[in-house]
């Protein structure tokens, strides 16, 4: 004689169960065919090789007609834990994904490179889209978005050893009260206290220099306007900073 108010057993809740797996691989499968080659690669590679470490070819950098992404071709990344390798990626991706969200015209503003020793961000100053006003260090309005967008990001990773740079490039026309070594020197000071304002440890910044236009860009006409540029260089703290 069964007893009042017995229960009459858990089945359908395996059903459910079953149920909700399935909808949820037929989410997947859709959301995955309705993506590009090089994601579906890139999902096929993670399953087939869950544990494989990062490679000299996976730098996480995804080309985009708004960020200009070099990735280095020279040296190996053994300097660099897996840990920290992660957290550069990381941080590219999200400083892709911070400039992609303004309507602006970007367009070759910023170029990420992950090299061995970290990740070079480089930001240009061309008449295009100025950063910097004509001949001085003042940043014009979409200079402060950049620079600030940069900046909040390098911050939200505390991890990096940092160096700034500022370059120009050749026959500019010089402004008696400030010549290139002094345009170079203040605007890369500029950038240090962007990234101060924005929360990043003072104790992080190991170098601030400006090297006129002594230092152009590899395969580039040393008066190209694109050797005008601010480089922030993020450095992984295994890689001893002089």
């Amino acid at each position: 004689m069964s007893k009042k108010g017995a229960h009459h057993g858990g089945s359908w809740k395996v059903a459910y169960a079953d149920f909700v797996t399935a909808m949820m691989a037929l989410f997947l499968v859709l959301w995955l065919t309705s993506q590009d080659q090089k994601i579906r690669d890139a999902v096929e590679r993670a399953f087939n090789h869950p544990f494989s470490s990062p490679t000299k070819m996976s730098t996480g950098i995804i080309p985009n007609e708004q960020v200009q992404a070099v990735q280095s071709k020279d040296g190996s990344f053994d300097s660099a834990s897996k840990a920290e390798l992660d957290m550069l990626r990381r941080l590219n991706d999200d400083m892709l994904q911070a400039l992609q969200s303004n309507n602006d015209d970007q367009n070759k503003t910023v170029a990420l490179e992950l090299s061995p020793d970290g990740l070079r961000v480089s930001v240009f100053d061309r008449a295009r889209q100025a950063v910097f006003e004509k001949d001085t260090a003042a940043l014009t309005n979409y200079g402060k978005w950049v620079l600030t967008t940069l900046a909040w990001q390098i911050s939200r990773y505390g991890n990096f050893l940092i160096e700034l740079e500022g370059h120009t490039e050749k026959g500019r026309t010089v402004n008696e009260n400030l010549d290139d070594w002094e345009l170079t020197s203040n605007r890369a000071n500029v950038a240090r206290r962007v990234l101060l304002q924005q929360g990043v440890a003072a104790g992080q910044i190991r170098r601030v220099v400006g090297y006129a236009d002594t230092v152009p860009m590899a395969n580039l006409d040393p008066g190209d306007e694109a050797n005008r540029r601010v480089t922030v260089m993020l450095k992984v703290k295994t890689t001893q900073v002089f």
